[in-house]
């Protein structure tokens, strides 16, 4: 499938959704397997049962670390050996394609690196994940997002560039290698010029590459969100970034932010090697958001109000995407209903339906999707890691 950047709309959005989950050896699953609805899909259960764990299986399908971000040893089911693998079966506008992730033959202690397969050839890179299947999750542990740390938000925001531009991982992956090899000469003292020129260099190529596309997915992003309805169910936000050179990739060439980022990294050694770390880049930028109605800050609105404006970023991210890619994301919202009354929660279904986009939603009880039934096909895990059924 074609990839867009995130000036490359495509109208001609397509629906992607997993049809079969193959589950070995993962998490709390032995051996899972479950036929899916191209649609919504409701996931009940008692709490450790395991509804998050398949969410998670299925956030693998996309590059990183999945929703928990956990290490691949903490992934694989204790009573296990070696590995774990997970395998989807998925329809897209040219039919059915097939994905397998996991970890090979061999102990996982080492953390090593997960392998992904698709049509039964091995991927060079996560990221060509992308051009298949597009996931976008919201969890539990996101409701503190506006008030936890900045890299929290750093990291939601480089998730949605991603999801739309899938060179952004390569960008992240040089500047990060780049300002490891930094601190390194700066905790060891060393002071040879020439080295730090050059890794200076490359830190200022990636690191504005990295900002102007931040600052493109947020503003392409608030223009949809200006399209929200300003007394609907979930509020509209209003972003903006905070970092020096985000800040002025609008104003000036990228040749040049480069060059006075360079000039910014050389001038801070001195200072960057008394904390030992570089101080300034755009491994320091925030997501700031308010709440559009009422122009206060996310942070100190309710909490509440807090995810009722991370739903609707969330939302506004997958129209936005949907639009770019030509392809709508596959939808995980673990907890999604708990904190909303009916009328909200009616909203969101809406919306999700509206959206032609296959959507997974987890909940103890069934009874906050009942208006569901009939639209959505509901998948009960009787037990942890064991029998599930799909009716």
């Amino acid at each position: 499938m074609p990839d867009a950047g995130i000036d490359g709309a495509n109208t001609d959005a397509c629906r992607v959704s997993f049809r079969r989950l193959t589950l070995t050896d993962f998490r709390s699953y032995r051996n899972f397997s479950i036929e899916l609805p191209p649609r919504m899909v409701v996931i009940t259960g008692e709490n450790g049962s395991g509804k998050t764990n398949l969410l998670e299986a299925l956030s693998l399908f996309s590059p990183g670390r999945g929703l928990r971000r956990a290490k691949l040893s903490e992934m694989q089911n204790s009573a296990a050996t070696s590995s774990f693998s997970i395998h989807g079966e998925l329809e897209g506008p040219l039919g059915g394609f097939q994905i397998g992730t996991g970890t090979p033959g061999e102990d996982t202690s080492g953390d090593v690196s997960r392998k992904i397969r698709i049509n039964g050839a091995t991927a060079k890179t996560a990221s060509e994940l992308l051009e298949w299947v597009r996931i976008s999750w919201m969890t539990p542990a996101m409701d503190g997002l506006f008030t936890g740390p900045s890299s929290d938000r750093r990291r939601f925001l480089d998730r949605m560039v991603l999801a739309i531009d899938a060179n952004h991982a390569r960008r992240t992956v040089a500047y990060e290698k780049a300002m490891r090899n930094r601190n390194r000469l700066l905790t060891d003292n060393i002071r040879d010029d020439r080295w730090f020129d050059a890794i200076e260099l490359a830190m200022s190529e990636s690191g504005v590459a990295i900002a102007a596309a931040r600052a493109e997915l947020i503003r392409v992003l608030q223009n949809t969100l200006d399209a929200i309805d300003m007394d609907g169910p979930f509020p509209r936000s209003v972003l903006s970034l905070s970092g020096a050179l985000e800040n002025r990739v609008d104003h000036a060439p990228s040749v040049d932010i480069e060059t006075w980022f360079a000039g910014q990294l050389a001038d801070s050694r001195a200072l960057d090697r008394a904390a030992g770390r570089t101080l300034e880049g755009p491994h320091r930028t925030d997501l700031e958001v308010r709440h559009g109605p009422k122009n206060t800050p996310a942070n100190v609105c309710s909490t509440g109000e807090q995810k009722a404006l991370l739903v609707g970023l969330v939302l506004a991210h997958a129209r936005l995407s949907t639009e770019l890619t030509g392809m709508a994301p596959v939808l995980l919202l673990d907890e999604i209903a708990a904190h909303f009354d009916a009328g909200r929660r009616s909203a969101l279904f809406d919306i999700i339906e509206a959206m032609h986009c296959q959507a997974f939603m987890t909940g103890t009880e069934p009874a906050p999707f009942k208006n569901l039934q009939g639209r959505a096909g509901f998948v009960v895990i009787e037990s942890e890691g064991g029998h599930s059924k799909l009716r």
